[in-house]
């Protein structure tokens, strides 16, 4: 019995130091900024499809809800912070449906079920990546108004980057499955 409970402890302290790891890299691909066409991108949807992929759906969701936790509470873990701003004010600014988005990116990338054909497995991410922009235009069409062009706004400028995080991750799917058979 006492090999069972010292077994679960285990367990939980794995999976917590895990959330806390895919937190913290989460939190760094959100700093770092590549110069791409037209505006510079971060890593930070293509970390979110890769912890999915490699936690699975439970663990996945956990990280990204520990990552957007943190950011809530004020660490400087979001992409524009400390310089916009931190905490829950920086959180329901305009990236707020984009970050809520992370959490059903990360379900769905865990969720599916992944095979050696890259057209289904890129057509998976895609529609997992598609809600963080289906999140972030409907919260900043109800922060801005809708009277503006929120697709071109909110989503036009992101998606040539997004295209090569999304084929980047599909590409490298059987290399981070293998990562989720030691958890």
């Amino acid at each position: 019995m006492e090999f069972v409970k010292s077994f679960k402890q285990t367990k939980i302290i794995k999976y917590l130091f895990l959330a806390l790891m895919g937190s913290i890299i989460l939190a760094i691909s959100s700093k770092i900024k590549i110069p791409f066409y037209p505006v510079p991108m971060t890593m930070q949807t293509f970390v979110v499809l890769f912890i999915g992929i490699a936690f699975g759906w439970k663990l996945g969701v956990a990280t990204i809800s520990l990552y957007l936790f943190e950011g809530i509470i004020g660490l400087p873990v979001f992409s524009g912070t400390p310089e916009k701003g931190i905490g829950l004010i920086y959180f329901m600014g305009p990236t707020m449906g984009y970050l809520v988005g992370f959490i059903v990116a990360g379900y769905l990338a865990g969720k599916f079920i992944y095979d050696q054909n890259l057209i289904k497995n890129f057509l998976k991410l895609t529609f997992a990546t598609s809600f963080i922009y289906l999140f972030g235009m409907l919260w900043l069409g109800s922060l801005i108004g809708w009277n503006k062009s929120i697709f071109e706004l909110g989503a036009q400028p992101f998606l040539l980057a997004e295209l090569f995080k999304i084929i980047l991750a599909t590409l490298s799917i059987n290399q981070v499955i293998k990562v989720r058979k030691f958890i």
